[in-house]
């Protein structure tokens, strides 16, 4: 019987993924555990295994389509096995194969049809669908090299129709209209339109004398994981009751610590120890003789967490993911350099896995490579506190009766009100501060 192929949930805010690309064709074999296709969800981009193995049946929607959760996009079965020709909608709900129909019941027509008339699918990889995507190209007109006609990325990118040809087939006909009107070159006019399609407005502006002084406005659609993180931010903004407080701490013994630790970590490793495992390792410390920090609130209940799992905000372009390092109170700072660093590389990358960014108890959002000396951080709920550092800059202090210039380093604790109270959260980062600055029995 053929088995249903959905599309999975992979966080608790994901209601839609957008099918970026498939790795398999229409009657290819796949094996269990094999990918499927990939997805982008309102967080990461992932590849989707397959958890039966078989024939590839049928796919339901292709790239750039966004497909709500748990709906079918496709079957896997024995090949010649019947499924329903439209998406069936959720898994589960009208999984039932359509009922082949014997030449009696078709409709004459379609008997006398020339079965040679029919539209075939291309038969392409999927590097072959991403470059004909980004270049404009219908793949209708390009020769396959690989076996019974299947196009490669080397067909695709071989392939090089008329330059004007291309771009006539971006523009309406309106447009084409107006830009021999007003002689206007079509090469030279950047579409507004999805994939560059060049509408009249878009002619109409390129005909006109630049513009002396402020560039037009530019329109981006929220969505992805920037809308995720902005209905994130929202709801922690208004939900919870954030009160922040703000302290100095002298980084001078952790300063001289990296430098003794740098080059053993760095061989051992082969990464270089940066002050974020520092802040971290202390963090974790912190919060295991502060367990009342380290708390969320699900419901009415306030949660006392057995781990110390801390959340690292890495920034991307167009949002922020955080990766969260599991059992931090339990890791050296050799093991954070490693956890941290290659987490960064696969939030960057977007590769994360879910499990990698959940179970978060704490999160530290870093802005110390920039020129900031402290900020509120918002909380990352359903947690309850967060830690915002911001850079390390020589500061005049007061230092046994004498100004002397120290490295000061700014910090912001912002926490939920409603679990935690203004002492225990002071008490919390005057123990943080004491640590950072007499780091060295972190590694004890």
């Amino acid at each position: 019987m053929a088995k249903e192929i959905f599309m999975p949930k992979l966080s608790s805010t994901m209601e839609v993924g957008t099918l970026l690309q498939w790795f398999k064709e229409e009657g290819d074999l796949v094996e269990v555990g094999e990918p499927l296709f990939e997805i982008m969800t309102d967080k990461i981009n992932i590849e989707v295994e397959s958890y039966e193995e078989g024939t590839l049946l049928k796919r339901y929607f292709e790239e750039d389509d966004e497909v709500p959760i748990n709906h079918v996009v496709g079957y896997i079965g024995e090949a010649g096995e019947e499924v329903p020709d439209s998406p069936p909608g959720e898994s589960g709900v009208s999984s039932k194969p359509a009922a082949r129909e014997t030449p009696e019941q078709q409709p004459e027509a379609e008997m006398t049809e020339n079965p040679s008339e029919q539209p075939e699918k291309v038969r392409a990889t999927p590097a072959a669908r991403r470059v004909a995507r980004e270049r404009e190209i219908h793949l209708t007109e390009v020769d396959g090299s690989g076996p019974n006609g299947r196009i490669h990325q080397a067909d695709v990118e071989s392939f090089a129709p008329a330059a004007a040809a291309a771009v006539a087939s971006r523009a309406t006909p309106l447009a084409e209209k107006v830009a021999a009107a007003e002689g206007v070159d079509l090469q030279q006019v950047a579409g507004t339109g999805s994939r560059g399609k060049i509408y009249r407005a878009d002619v109409e502006k390129a005909g006109q004398p630049a513009a002396l002084g402020a560039q037009p406005a530019k329109r981006v659609k929220m969505a992805g994981i920037r809308k995720a993180v902005a209905d994130r931010m929202l709801h922690s903004k208004t939900t919870a009751p954030h009160v922040t407080l703000n302290s100095e701490i002298d980084m001078s013994e952790a300063v001289a610590m990296r430098k003794q630790l740098l080059g053993p970590i760095e061989q051992q490793t082969g990464y270089r120890l940066s002050y974020t495992e520092i802040i971290l390792k202390a963090t974790a410390h912190a919060l295991k003789r502060h367990p009342n920090i380290n708390v969320s609130l699900e419901g009415n209940e306030i949660v006392h967490h057995g781990a110390i799992n801390i959340g690292l905000a890495v920034a991307l372009e167009n949002g922020l993911l955080v990766p969260v390092i599991k059992d931090a109170d339990r890791k050296g700072l050799a093991e954070l350099t490693v956890a941290c660093k290659t987490a960064g590389q696969a939030a960057k990358a977007s590769k994360l896995k879910p499990d990698e960014m959940s179970g978060g108890t704490f999160t530290i959002s870093n802005l110390g490579m920039y020129a900031v000396d402290t900020f509120n951080p918002v909380i990352n709920q359903p947690e309850s506190a967060i830690l915002g550092i911001g850079r390390i800059n020589e500061k005049p202090v007061g230092l046994n009766g004498q100004i002397v210039l120290r490295p000061m380093m700014g910090v912001g604790l912002s926490f939920d009100h409603r679990v935690i109270d203004g002492a225990p959260a002071a008490a919390f980062l005057t123990d943080l501060k004491a640590v950072l600055e007499n780091p060295y029995e972190l590694l004890m």
